[in-house]
């Protein structure tokens, strides 16, 4: 059954490799900030950065929430992200299955 959400959140953030991705990830994890981190490799970026067109590889992490964790989440990234300005983009969950949800609120209190 989907259940309707107004406390999860999506939280999109990247790193330049996969090993600055997993110490990210684990930091999050180890700090009950996310119930779930998906590391997705192989990313093609192409950006503005400093008035010049920038291309590059990168890892997204896609990180599972509560609106809760978010103003700790970022704070935690902006001290240990090796980029001046990472990615840090939060998106609202409309809803889940339930059960889902219920994990996701019980694994991040």
């Amino acid at each position: 059954m989907v259940k309707r959400s107004t406390r999860h959140r999506l939280v999109l953030v990247t790193a330049p490799n996969r090993k600055t991705a997993r110490n990210l990830a684990q930091a999050a994890l180890s700090a009950k900030l996310a119930a779930c981190v998906n590391l997705i490799p192989g990313l093609e970026s192409h950006y503005w950065w400093q008035g010049r067109l920038e291309t590059g590889k990168e890892v997204l992490l896609v990180l599972k929430t509560t609106a809760a964790h978010v103003v700790a989440l970022e704070k935690l990234f902006q001290a240990i992200h090796p980029y001046d300005t990472p990615e840090f983009l939060v998106l609202p969950v409309g809803g889940g299955s339930d059960r889902y949800l219920a994990w996701l609120s019980a694994a991040c209190p």
